[in-house]
């Protein structure tokens, strides 16, 4: 028990360095960079393999962490709503992966649960954050920010995750059996 848990607090500091990074390498594609969601493919892979609660974590930290140390994003009102955004993720994700029957359909439900509700997330935060401000925030700029412009992220999310999730889940039983 002790070794899982350490095996989970290591993948989870990878995967929070992955969050840290990946913007880097996305970003050098100005027209795309961003709508990529970079930091949200290693939230929702340690949701999937470590857990609901370390999938959180990672989530809540990994928008804040690059926003205190480099700027970007933009603490408020962006970083802010990602952090609840990507714990949604994380925390769905791992949760209903856990939950559900052990098939590979189940990664693609749990997937979807988790996208919709980080977006539903960040669109209720954003709305609250807007309004505390004094700005404005309707269905319009939700549908652009969580869907719009967020599209080459959300394709790459539906293919990548599934096929990276199943693939180290086999290799972990096959290192099992080892």
């Amino acid at each position: 028990m002790k070794n899982n848990n350490i095996r989970k607090m290591v993948l989870s500091a990878m995967f929070l360095a992955l969050a840290y990074v990946l913007p880097f390498l996305t970003g050098q594609i100005p027209e795309i960079g961003a709508m990529l969601c970079p930091m949200h493919i290693p939230v929702l892979l340690c949701g999937f393999l470590c857990g609901s609660p370390w999938g959180m974590l990672v989530g809540f930290l990994a928008p804040l962490l690059r926003s205190v140390t480099l700027g970007m994003p933009p603490l408020l009102p962006t970083a802010f709503c990602m952090a609840f955004e990507l714990a949604t993720y994380g925390a769905v994700a791992g949760f209903l992966y856990r939950i559900l029957p052990k098939k590979k359909t189940s990664v693609y439900m749990a997937l979807l649960a988790a996208m919709v509700a980080g977006r539903v997330v960040w669109g209720a935060v954003m709305f609250i954050c807007m309004g505390l401000s004094g700005g404005n925030f309707g269905f319009g700029a939700f549908v652009a920010g969580a869907l719009t412009n967020a599209v080459p992220g959300i394709l790459v999310q539906i293919v990548l995750i599934p096929l990276l999730v199943i693939a180290l889940e086999k290799a972990g039983k096959q290192a099992g059996n080892e």
